[in-house]
C-alpha cells in the first residue's frame, strides 16, 4: 500500500525540518511545506527536501489574478514539487490557469505535473465568518460549489476537512485525489483540534492522502509515533 502520511514542517527554522526529513523519510509519503517554513527559509528548503529523495507538497495556496498565479505556479514546478495548492475561491480562469501552467511547465522541464489541489473552505472559517464576507453561509454548500468549480477547471485534487470526505466523494469524479488535514491518532484525538478523524477513519471516507503535524513532529520520538499511525492504518 502507498503510504499515505504526509508529514507537515510546520517548525521555523531549515536545520528543524530537514532534521525531521531525515528522521521520517523512510517512514512517510511526503513533507509539507506550508507558509512559516517556506517564508523562513525560502525555496531552498524545498530544493533540500527534494534533494533527500523525499516527495514536497508545496502549501502555500496561491491565490491572485490569474497570469500571477500561473507564473507562481511555473516557479513551484521548477522547484520540482509534487504538490502545491491554490485557492478555489480565485475562479475558474484563475484554477485553469493554474494547471495549465503546471502541466505546460512540467513538459518543458521533463518533469510529472505536480498535483493541483484546490482548497475550498478553509477549516478555521464558519457560518457566521462566510457571512461577513458576503458568501453563502451554509458551509457544506459552499464547499461543494468550489469543488464543482474546481472540478470545471481539470484540477486533480482537493483539500479538505474530514468532515467533508464522504460527502465530496458522492459528487466529485472518482479519480480527484483527497488530501485532508485535521488528523490525529487516536491516542491524542482529544487534542484541541477540532472536526477531527482517525487515519483509519479518514482513509476509510475516501481520503488518499493524510497532513499530521503535532502528532508526529512534536513526538518524543517522531519515528515511532509515524509507525505506530501506520501499523493502525494497517490493521
Amino acid at each position: 500500500m502507498r503510504n499515505p502520511i504526509i508529514v507537515a514542517l510546520d517548525v521555523p527554522t531549515a536545520h528543524e525540518a530537514l532534521r525531521l526529513t531525515e528522521v521520517l523519510a523512510a517512514v512517510c509519503g511526503g513533507f509539507k511545506v506550508g507558509s512559516e517554513l517556506f517564508t523562513a527559509a525560502g525555496p531552498e528548503i524545498v530544493r533540500q527536501i527534494r534533494g533527500l529523495g523525499a516527495t514536497v507538497f508545496l502549501d502555500l495556496k496561491f491565490h491572485d489574478i490569474p497570469n500571477t498565479v500561473a507564473r507562481a505556479v511555473a516557479a513551484a514546478v521548477r522547484l520540482d514539487v509534487q504538490m502545491l495548492t491554490v485557492h478555489t475561491g480565485g475562479g475558474v480562469e484563475m484554477l485553469k490557469a493554474a494547471e495549465h501552467a503546471a502541466q505546460e511547465s512540467a513538459r518543458q522541464l521533463g518533469h510529472t505535473p505536480p498535483l493541483m489541489l484546490g482548497v475550498t473552505i478553509l477549516t478555521s472559517l464558519d457560518s457566521n465568518s462566510l457571512s461577513q464576507i458576503g458568501l453563502d453561509p451554509d458551509v457544506n454548500r459552499q464547499v461543494r460549489r468550489l469543488a464543482n468549480l474546481a472540478n470545471q477547471a481539470g484540477l486533480r485534487g482537493l483539500v479538505c476537512s474530514p468532515r467533508e470526505v464522504a460527502e465530496l466523494r458522492q459528487v466529485i469524479p472518482a479519480s480527484t485525489q483527497l488530501v485532508i488535514p485535521g488528523i490525529r491518532p487516536q491516542a491524542v484525538a482529544g487534542d484541541d483540534q477540532k472536526r477531527t478523524l482517525t487515519p483509519r477513519e479518514a482513509l476509510a471516507l475516501g481520503a488518499n492522502w493524510l497532513v499530521i503535524g503535532r502528532p508526529i513532529c512534536a513526538a518524543k520520538d517522531p519515528r515511532a509515533a509515524a509507525e505506530k499511525i501506520l501499523n493502525e492504518i494497517a490493521e
